[in-house]
């Protein structure tokens, strides 16, 4: 008897090959369609989906949402009075830099204007006030100056979705002063209206709003933007080093893969440690200026840096528990590493070919996004009485839910003495009874084909690297494997695909539903129902879970057999279940491992753009604030690089762990020999044998 490897069985011929082994496993050549039900029904769906948008289109008309209204809520361009006046002009754009915007909207008086204004403008300067009549309250413009209902001062602007706003590059080509303008007005444009892409700063200054009031730290998130938006080719070079690097670590993988893993462990471990001694120090001479000057600023940056601190230490605590006691689980996980290396490394288009499905990702958003917004137009304006008196509303019975109509206000207006000021504003767009299930089936189709793109990925990856398995004779392996995988995939499984990605997009619905009902019911503040809420959502959160993770290996195994959906995810659902605890340690362990290398390349790429941004060691970032700010989005961006190149890896590995239990499972290494290498043989004490 003589150990019988890989490198005795390549020195035999094909044909002593399948004399002497059946090859009854491994991708099945001779396939059938799968799911033929589903994938009708899939069709189906998705040929109303594009009726419904086809329809929504040509009824729809974006303009009804996204153009900007006035103080008395007219559409500029749109409603009637207005439609000439295509453009948004606000009196004190700084008034919409106010924490109260996003709740109450812009607190300044907002007017239609025909051309947003080319020169600057102060009220009680030499400048004739005749100057600022365009810009005053629409029922006002054509009267003399009236400093009630017109701006005091006006920046040039220029029109950006219709809004004027700033243009800072008019200020630096000009030479005027704003000296009759208040102290505490001129401290806010200064700090406000600098940079170029004010309506950045004006998202991120709302968003914050619903975190906290603090104004300190609204000045740092505004500043932080600035600096991105200064740095932008700065860290477009920046994401270039942080592809190449990602491309290296993973050629690197292809011949040292258990060199790099512990490589990357004790980067990891060097880093954070780095980042704990780093921010404790920040944190120690913060708080000693704090507590010498006693600044809000101080403060700010000192409970930064301790909540930098306190994260990076559990997390650090967290790895170095992780790997004490899960030390020998780490080899087992890095031979399963070396494989899937191996596999990557024979059909290198793989690394590339996620791209693919990002982009088919973007567009069904971008469908998805299209439809919803002209399937919200498609119905008829409704306007409602606003600016009632309770003397008007007395004598005139309306309400600010009686309906009415912009052309024939003033006429209506006339029947009543103590109603001169009332408006007829915009409510909202009134919609046709079935508009909610267009919608429904618009949000629907989202999740359904997102899920859908993302299982065709999986499937053709899923038969590349189960084909290199499954081949004796890796050098057999067909040139053209991605291309073939993808023809089969879509030749014959779709059906399975859609069948999958159906039970995931339902599941996913009810989530949604969940958290609706869940942000209906807090008004009425009831213990019970905050409960039942809680648990049914934490059940569909593991629900969706466990079912991705079932049909992930479904359609590995029908990948490898060619079978539909149902007997695909009990073949797969039995044989894990068999290995569970390999299942649950290895697989977890190679997910951990690789989100330490994701997490090494994005520390090594910040390191990089630290030197860079953050010192004037390599170039003069003086007109910077925050350093950090772009190091920040370029370790963002760093990381959603790696993480494109690993989920290859992470499929690679989950695809060639299923095969290896299946192949434990059906062949014994004596009548039947082992298909995996000799590497896994050893790790896990199995042999091929050869009877002389």
């Amino acid at each position: 008897m003589s150990l019988y490897y890989e490198d005795e069985l390549d020195r035999l011929s094909d044909a002593d090959q399948n004399t002497q082994y059946e090859e009854d496993y491994g991708p099945v050549k001779n396939r059938s369609c799968t799911d033929v039900i589903c994938l009708l029904l899939f069709v189906a769906f998705v040929g109303g989906w594009v009726v419904i948008g086809v329809w929504a289109i040509s009824h729809g008309d974006p303009n009804k949402l996204l153009n900007p209204r006035d103080s008395n809520g007219l559409r500029c361009g749109i409603d009637p009075g207005v439609e000439n006046l295509p453009n948004l002009f606000f009196f004190d754009l700084t008034k919409c830099l106010d924490i109260t915007t996003l709740a109450m909207g812009c607190q300044t008086t907002q007017v239609c204007v025909e051309t947003c204004p080319s020169t600057p403008y102060i009220y009680g300067s030499s400048q004739d006030d005749s100057v600022a009549l365009p810009y005053c309250e629409y029922d006002h413009r054509l009267t003399t100056y009236n400093s009630s209902h017109c701006p005091r001062w006006f920046l040039p602007s220029t029109p950006l979705l219709n809004r004027c706003i700033y243009n800072v590059a008019d200020r630096k080509r000009s030479r005027w002063k704003i000296a009759s303008i208040e102290a505490d007005e001129i401290s806010v444009m200064k700090e406000y209206l600098k940079p170029a892409h004010l309506w950045i700063s004006l998202t991120v200054h709302n968003a914050l709003s619903v975190v906290t009031d603090d104004r300190d730290v609204h000045k740092m998130a505004q500043k932080a933007i600035q600096d991105i938006i200064n740095s932008w080719w700065k860290i477009l070079v920046g994401s270039v080093l942080a592809l190449l690097i990602s491309i290296i670590y993973i050629l690197m993988l292809r011949w040292v893969a258990g060199i790099m893993v512990w490589i990357s462990i004790a980067g990891v471990l060097a880093a954070f440690s780095a980042a704990s001694y780093f921010s404790y120090r920040e944190w120690q001479d913060w708080k000693s200026t704090y507590e010498t000057i006693g600044d809000s600023a101080s403060k700010t940056r000192r409970d930064l840096y301790l909540g930098i601190f306190i994260v990076v230490v559990i997390a650090l605590a967290i790895i170095l528990l992780m790997l004490i006691f899960l030390r020998k689980r780490i080899v087992l996980a890095i031979a399963l590493i070396k494989e899937g290396s191996k596999a990557v490394g024979s059909v290198t288009s793989v690394l590339f070919f996620p791209i693919f499905p990002w982009i088919l990702q973007i567009g069904v958003i971008a469908y998805t996004v299209c439809v919803g917004l002209y399937l919200a137009t498609t119905g008829e304006p409704l306007y409602r009485y606003s600016n009632l008196s309770e003397a008007c509303r007395s004598e005139s019975g309306w309400t600010v839910e009686t309906e009415c109509n912009p052309n024939t206000i003033n006429d209506s207006k006339k029947a009543y003495s103590n109603c001169a000021d009332a408006t007829c504003k915009f409510s909202k767009i009134a919609n046709e009874a079935f508009y909610p299930y267009l919608q429904g089936w618009n949000v629907f189709g989202l999740f359904w084909l997102a899920f859908f793109v993302s299982a065709l990925g999986q499937m053709v990856l899923a038969q590349v690297f189960a084909q290199w398995y499954w081949t004796r004779r890796k050098q057999n392996l067909p040139f053209f494997a991605l291309t073939a995988a993808v023809y089969r995939t879509i030749r014959y499984h779709l059906g399975t695909l859609a069948f999958g990605s159906l039970i995931i997009a339902i599941c996913r619905i009810i989530r949604v539903c969940l958290e609706y009902l869940d942000q209906k019911l807090k008004k009425y503040d009831n213990q019970f129902t905050k409960a039942v809420m809680c648990l049914l959502k934490c059940f569909f959160w593991c629900l969706e879970k466990f079912l991705k993770f079932i049909n992930k290996n479904a359609y590995i195994m029908c990948a490898i057999h060619g079978k539909n959906f149902c007997t695909s995810a009990k073949d797969a659902f039995m044989l894990l279940m068999g290995n569970i605890i390999r299942v649950v340690v290895l697989d977890k362990i190679t997910d951990f491992l690789f989100f330490l290398s994701k997490l090494v390349i994005t520390a090594g790429v910040g390191a990089i753009a630290y030197v860079c941004f953050a010192t004037d060691l390599v170039m003069d970032n003086s007109k910077l604030t925050y350093g950090l700010s772009p190091v920040i989005m370029l370790m963002i961006i760093a990381y959603l690089i790696a993480t494109l190149f690993f989920s290859v890896y992470s499929m690679a590995v989950d695809t060639l762990f299923l095969c290896f239990l299946e192949d434990s499972e059906k062949n014994d290494g004596k009548s039947r020999p082992y298909y995996m290498s000799r590497n896994l043989m050893k790790i896990f004490g199995k042999k091929n044998v050869k009877y002389d």
